[in-house]
């Protein structure tokens, strides 16, 4: 009996001690995942920031390109194009292109670096396969890298763009997956993947690549080395005005289970600053060059 008892004994305290450590490890994966600190979630925001400027300032590039060789298809226009283009490019960048009616491959390579227009450091290349569609007046972009840096940040992956001439507002548009990683000097990482729709709604009636404006929209996610997971919506359409180097309005918001972040990026000024929301505090980050 006595035996017996101790069996009983010793099976009450191991589940006792079972069902304990469970609860604790829930908890602390409870505390792990969903409990953050007011500076990690700023650093989220402020991390949003460089991913919305990185995607914008690729895009920038990848419409210049399109415009000058992708869209022509007589020498003459891209020769005249061409001049544009130079204006936007820093001196250090080489063009290598092979091109048809139909199909064109670009390669844009920045070498070892330099500082352009916009004051961005760039080194390395960015490849570019269009193909286009004259019967439904758009055309197929595929870019990928090689051993590209954006400010010392580096960017792999692959992003899809189908660039359409007009839509149904009578703009050109581009819908964009992307499917990108990008990696900082300290070795963190983000890897960003969904969908963008940018519409072109300032400028594209001239070739003078400053007074151009455009709305972007889109859904994706942001996988961060530490393993958090966030969707990532915009709420108002980014703007984004070529003549300024940051975006300059349009709302954010960054969601991990019911925890949300909001960025706006302001009512149009160019500057660096946005506005993070959490936990009903707005705080003023900026658009930096993060190291």
């Amino acid at each position: 009996m006595k035996e017996l008892n101790t069996n009983i004994v010793f099976r009450g305290f191991l589940l006792f001690f079972t069902i304990s450590f469970l609860l604790v490890s829930c908890d602390q994966d409870s505390l792990d995942t969903d409990s953050e600190t007011d500076t990690q979630l700023l650093s989220k925001a402020e991390t949003q920031t460089e991913i919305d400027n990185i995607s914008e300032s690729l895009n920038d590039i990848d419409e210049n390109i399109f415009l000058s060789y992708g869209s022509s298809a007589s020498s003459k226009e891209i020769e005249n194009k061409e001049i544009e283009l130079n204006k936007f490019m820093p001196d250090c960048v080489v063009i290598t292109k092979v091109i048809t009616n139909t199909h064109k491959s670009i390669t844009i390579d920045y070498g070892d670096g330099c500082t352009t227009k916009n004051d961005n450091f760039l080194s390395g290349k960015i490849s570019l396969d269009i193909s286009l569609d004259f019967d439904s007046k758009s055309a197929s972009i595929d870019y990928t890298f090689d051993n590209f840096y954006f400010n010392n940040k580096k960017i792999e992956g692959d992003i899809h763009k189908l660039r359409s001439w007009i839509n149904e507002n009578g703009n050109p548009q581009a819908i964009i997956n992307k499917d990108i990683k990008i990696i900082w000097e300290d070795g963190s990482f983000v890897t960003v993947k969904g969908e963008r729709k940018r519409e072109w709604i300032e400028g594209f009636e001239n070739h003078i690549w400053g007074d151009n404006v455009f709305l972007i929209t889109g859904t994706w996610t942001v996988n961060h080395k530490d393993g958090n997971e966030r969707t990532v919506k915009i709420i108002e359409p980014l703007k984004r005005k070529t003549a300024c180097r940051f975006i300059v309005s349009g709302v954010v918001e960054i969601q991990k289970n019911d925890r949300v972040v909001s960025v706006n990026y302001g009512s149009g000024d160019c500057d660096d600053l946005a506005i993070a929301t959490f936990n009903g505090i707005d705080h003023e980050i900026h658009i930096r060059k993060r190291k």
